[in-house]
């Protein structure tokens, strides 16, 4: 019988729900835009087994992709695991057999050396594919009409790095898949990887680069003529593993740098530019895009740590207010000798993570961009329900050429899961479609599909689809058009 600790991480409303499931026609309230002919595919982390020590965080548990296939103003509802390697060998033996999230160390023998990825990070679609994705580990392949996993993929043999980011980018002008690793040739390795990988699934680039020092590099940007990568001091280490610390620590003595690397044809290492600027926190990106020489990056900046599970390396205590993220533009100037930042510019007083924009946008001049809101000012009755409990209760959507924003609350007993946009047709102007976005209700334990006019979010929802099942708190999910996918 399987017993769950009755920490935070697998209580209440984070309670594993290990529930595959098929349901068609969802109940709804509001009008489903009958134009909407596709899908939203979300991940969240969810536990096959109890942990193998006993507790353990919640980036840690076995992928479950969630899918909403909408159309003709209905909605249908898929749920699968995502079968990776270590879900099928703990399925075999019917309990955990890999300890803590990123320690080999802690694994049961018989599974010493066999990929440890638990692909529960983003539902990435690309090329009609869907692969379901976490950093640690190669990219894994599932079927997007049926939800069943093909495997890892090397890309026919032709990837070389060991790892594959969970937020790949799609090239708007050619269509291609960039994305990158670290940790490329090992746990706790300084060593990176550029990927180029065109919509029909070939490798046409793999460059290798090292980072600064080793730390978590969760997301980049592209421009049409850069990748770029931020070095945040989330530091790891065989040290830190051996002495049973977390993997990452959060080191605020270290300098933050943002890595450009030209991506035109025969650049290598030797071209990539370090700028250097002083400590902070700052994971996602928004956007990035060129004007001129210089070069914006975008990206929810908090003055400190935001993971209170990777905690401070030399033991301060977790500090609530300065994990407050908000929307801030880097700037660093290809003309210019010094390797130092050309400026660092808040764009909003609001306190936001969780950035998306309109993808067709990705790397070039925007305008739209939607938040997850932590508003501490707004009553709040229940908490939980969201990544590393932090409290994200509200919609923003921020117009970055009027500074204006738009609000929209989800009440006291709700918390909101990442937005994501869906244009209203492929030649749309930007910010024309809907947001689509998990509401978690942590009274009823159960959740809610909310679709928004992505320029009126202070109106509400235009449809509310009701899920007669607890979806835990997920990550990071994506829209495709059902011609995309097989769905049609």
């Amino acid at each position: 019988m399987s017993h769950f600790p009755a920490t935070p991480a697998f209580s209440g409303f984070n309670t594993p729900s290990r529930i595959e499931a098929d349901i068609l026609d969802l109940a709804h309230t509001g009008t489903i835009p009958p134009e909407l002919d596709g899908a939203f595919f979300r991940v969240q982390p969810d536990p096959q087994f109890p942990p193998r020590l006993g507790d353990d965080i919640a980036f840690n548990g076995d992928g479950m992709i969630s899918r909403f296939h909408i159309h003709q103003g209905r909605c249908d509802f898929r749920q699968r695991w995502a079968r990776t390697d270590k879900w099928q060998l703990e399925h075999a033996a019917g309990r955990a057999l890999f300890g803590a999230y990123r320690n080999p160390l802690t694994d049961e023998e018989s599974v010493r050396g066999r990929i440890r990825g638990t692909a529960n990070t983003n539902a990435w679609i690309h090329g009609g594919r869907l692969y379901a994705l976490k950093e640690d580990s190669p990219a894994l392949v599932m079927n997007a009409a049926t939800l069943e996993t093909e495997g890892y993929t090397s890309f026919n043999g032709r990837m070389t790095g060991q790892t594959f980011t969970a937020h790949p980018k799609v090239d708007p002008h050619t269509g291609n898949m960039l994305a990158f690793g670290y940790a490329a040739s090992g746990l706790c390795t300084d060593d990176c990887t550029f990927y180029e990988i065109t919509p029909s699934g070939e490798l046409i680039r793999e460059l290798w680069f090292k980072a600064p020092y080793y730390c978590m590099m969760h997301d980049f940007a592209i421009t049409p003529d850069y990748a770029l990568f931020h070095i945040v001091p989330s530091i790891g280490s065989w040290e830190r593993l051996r002495q049973g610390l977390p993997h990452f620590g959060f080191d605020t003595q270290l300098p933050v740098y943002l890595g450009v690397l030209p991506r035109r044809a025969g650049a290598t290492a030797r071209d990539i530019r370090w700028f250097k600027r002083d400590n902070c926190f700052a994971s996602h990106v928004l956007n990035a895009f060129q004007e001129g020489t210089r070069i914006h990056f975008d990206t929810p900046e908090a003055r400190n740590n935001m993971f209170p599970f990777f905690p401070d390396v030399r033991g301060a205590p977790f500090n609530h207010q300065e994990a407050q993220s908000f929307l801030t533009r880097w700037t660093v100037d290809m003309s210019a000798d010094a390797a130092q930042f050309a400026g660092v510019e808040r764009l909003t007083e609001t306190a936001a993570e969780f950035p998306r924009i309109d993808e067709r946008f990705t790397g070039l001049p925007y305008r739209h961009g939607w938040l997850l809101e932590m508003d501490l000012r707004r009553p709040v009755e229940l908490r939980g329900g969201s990544a590393g409990g932090l409290l994200m209760n509200c919609l923003l959507h921020k117009d970055l050429a009027s500074g204006a924003e738009q609000h929209w609350w989800c009440g006291p007993v709700s918390s909101l899961q990442e937005p994501c946009f869906i244009p209203r047709h492929r030649k749309a102007a930007e910010g024309d479609g809907w947001i689509v976005q998990i509401c978690n209700r942590l009274d009823e334990h159960c959740s809610d599909l909310l679709l928004f006019d992505a320029l009126e979010i202070a109106g509400g929802p235009i449809a509310t689809v009701h899920v007669p099942i607890r979806l835990r708190f997920g990550l990071h999910g994506n829209w495709a058009d059902a011609r995309d996918i097989g769905l049609a």
